[in-house]
């Protein structure tokens, strides 16, 4: 064999393969997709267990190599069978009604959190699945990749009747699917393999292969192709799963691959190895409390959705579980029902968005017959008012959660005194967010973005002390620290009255500062204000900085005497300092240079200036700060507060507004030794 002849050849192989990529379109029946992919379609019957019931026609016309044969009563089996009727749909009638954001993604035009960017198509013809957006955001090419686009517009399909939308979907996934080849079968972070959006494929997968089964337009090709992909799918997440959060997601993806598709030789392994798993996971993933490890919010939620959707699984499979497993479960809608904020917003920390937690403990409170939880999330119109609360704590996850009801308008506070986290975490130890009258007025930063431009800008202010409201040490923030803690806090870190809620906690790693820590006790007295006492230990003189983070819907000043006040129609806050200490008092609004404050993002990729309060002074030894957080519907109320006493375990303070007085001797560290004492003035209004 010539030389000339071997890259005659190779020239041949390659303008065929080029040809055939170009010329994918057009694959639409078995004829043609056996014709252009043998070996795939060989792989599907590789991969089936052959005895299966219902597939004796596909098993004869397998074994006298009837490959087009095989392809046709295999599909003959799924369109003509009785499994998965949760999945199946009646087709709707015809109509040419449209949806304005389905039509854009026909357009390549994908909105990948917050980010609106086009898909190109490259030479041979298929969509770039590596494209990362314009911001360049390996996030967006990932996110891109899980395919809620194509499940958007096939809701959209059943919606309206347009047969467009299950065209784009036919063509999308055949794209797709072709390009994806060769599955790689080794651990992967590109934007196609990587196993968050392995798994999320599998889910939607499922939900368009029985969805379309009755649909004559929607090609044979495709679902073949698809049949050949869900393997490498459900390999992935059996041999190259991550832990923690990302487990719950990528194991219940593997559940999905086996219970929607049986036939496969594996499936029964998939299943058990799955719950196996799993359940070991959630051992280590989620506190006795209730509160998965990462301790964000954002996170919980996908978590406790993971491990729902793992049982409801299993639950259809008739494959029983530990009973540990739905106790977890129960106990994680419970954190999501209790940390509720009035507007039914979920807390908004660490690394995650602002989000309705409603529909989710809606969900709970029906699966788990819990009227008290349907209260929480009607604010009263309906369930039962709670015998317990209205404030908790989380001892594992050190979350304290203060209220004044259940009502939309009431007061409300989160307040973290619990460990750093397993994942998602930002320095934020100490940190107070505060609302009330239906609206947020003291603020966590948020999490902006995790990669490309706006995370090159935004993420050490965001994952920093300096994004919460806490305390710098000479300009220094806080230092990562415990991930996961082997016991909860004692019960001295926290108490919970009809009066009043208490919880202190402290933390004392700052980069290039020995002998420094820093003590938060809050006190929140029901229905009327919170105190913040901050107790400062240092062996050196240093620049204290406390940050006061608002809203940026609110109006907000201060004065000369350091009192920060918001000017809002409705709902505001006055952050006063109580004693003596000669604060300096530095308004920062959407401020990049020397270092980013003043900003905030209650949704990936979406950020805006707020206003930050910084207040400085300068400290030559220990000493206690204490605020006094008085929030109020209108215009704020005249009140008298002051440092009655201070000690070096507790400190004194006395509140008066009109004929009302409390005095409270609030220790650094110890909820037995609270003092509490509420009178009222004789011949006051």
């Amino acid at each position: 064999m010539t030389h000339k002849f071997i890259i005659f050849c190779l020239f041949f192989l390659l303008v065929s393969r080029v040809s055939l990529s170009k010329d994918w379109p057009r694959i639409r029946s078995v004829e043609e997709v056996c014709s252009a992919f043998p070996d795939k379609m060989k792989y599907i019957f590789d991969n089936l267990n052959l005895d299966y019931p219902g597939l004796e026609k596909v098993k004869e016309a397998w074994q006298n190599e009837e490959i087009e044969k095989a392809c046709t009563e295999l599909l003959e089996y799924y369109k003509n069978g009785d499994k998965i009727q949760f999945l199946r749909r009646e087709e709707p009638d015809l109509s040419s009604g449209t949806d304005a954001l389905a039509d854009t993604i026909l357009t390549n035009v994908f909105v990948i959190q917050n980010v609106r960017g086009k898909v190109p198509y490259g030479v041979d013809g298929h969509r770039d699945w590596y494209y990362k957006g314009p911001n360049n955001d390996r996030e967006w090419a990932w996110l891109s990749n899980r395919h809620s686009q194509i499940s958007y517009v096939f809701d959209v399909y059943f919606e309206t009747g347009n047969p467009k939308y299950l065209d784009y979907i036919d063509l999308f996934l055949r794209d797709f699917i072709i390009k994806s080849m060769p599955y790689p079968a080794a651990k992967s972070g590109t934007s196609v393999w990587r196993g968050l959006e392995v798994a999320a494929r599998v889910k939607v997968w499922s939900r368009i292969f029985y969805g379309t089964l009755n649909n004559e337009a929607f090609s044979d090709a495709t679902r073949l192709l698809m049949l050949c992909s869900i393997p490498d799918h459900a390999h992935y997440n059996r041999n190259f799963h991550a832990q923690n959060n990302w487990l719950t997601m990528e194991i219940s993806a593997l559940a999905t691959a086996e219970t929607n598709f049986p036939e496969y030789k594996k499936s029964a392994e998939w299943l058990k190895y799955a719950a196996n798993t799993i359940s070991e996971s959630m051992k280590g993933q989620v506190y006795p409390d209730g509160v998965q490890t990462e301790l964000t919010s954002h996170y919980h939620n996908v978590a406790l959705q993971n491990f729902d959707l793992f049982k409801e699984i299993c639950d259809r499979a008739d494959y029983k579980l530990p009973d540990f497993f739905n106790e977890t479960i129960e106990n994680m809608y419970r954190y999501a029902a209790l940390i509720m904020r009035p507007d039914g917003n979920r807390v908004l920390n660490n690394d995650g968005d602002l989000g309705s937690n409603v529909p989710l403990v809606l969900k709970g409170a029906e699966k788990y017959n819990n009227a008290e939880w349907e209260y929480m999330a009607t604010n009263g119109k309906s369930g039962s008012k709670p015998e317990v609360g209205p404030s908790y704590f989380f001892p594992w996850a050190g979350h304290l959660i203060s209220r004044s009801g259940f009502d939309k308008d009431a007061q409300w506070s989160f307040f973290d005194v619990g460990p750093w986290g397993s994942g998602h975490q930002h320095n934020d130890m100490l940190h107070i967010s505060v609302s009330a009258f239906g609206r947020d007025l003291l603020v966590d930063a948020g999490r902006f973005a995790y990669t490309g431009e706006v995370a090159d800008k935004f993420r050490r202010y965001a994952q920093g002390t300096q994004g919460h409201n806490s305390v710098l040490m000479d300009g220094i923030g806080q230092m990562p620290g415990v991930s996961v803690t082997e016991e909860a806090l004692s019960k001295d870190h926290w108490v919970i009255t009809q009066d009043y809620d208490y919880a202190w906690g402290e933390f004392g790693k700052y980069k290039g500062l020995e002998g420094v820590k820093h003590n938060r006790v809050m006190m929140y007295v029901r229905n009327e204000f919170w105190v913040v006492v901050d107790h400062i230990e240092t062996s050196n003189p240093m620049e204290i900085e406390t940050l006061w983070h608002f809203h940026p819907d609110c109006k907000v000043e201060n004065d000369k005497q350091g009192v920060i006040s918001t000017e809002n129609e409705r709902g505001n806050l006055q952050v006063i300092p109580v004693g003596n200490t000669d604060w300096k008092v530095k308004v920062v609004e959407g401020q990049e240079k020397p270092e980013i404050q003043g900003w905030y993002s209650e949704e990936y990729n979406k950020f805006c200036p707020n206003k930050a309060f910084v207040c400085s002074t300068n400290i030559q030894d220990d000493q206690c700060f204490v605020w006094l957080l008085l929030p109020s519907e209108k215009e704020a109320p005249k009140v008298s507060a002051k440092i009655v006493e201070k000690s070096s375990t507790s400190v004194k303070v006395k509140v008066t507004q009109n004929d009302k007085n409390w005095e409270m001797e609030i220790p650094y560290s110890n909820s037995n030794k609270v003092k509490f004492e509420f009178t009222k003035i004789a011949g006051k209004l």
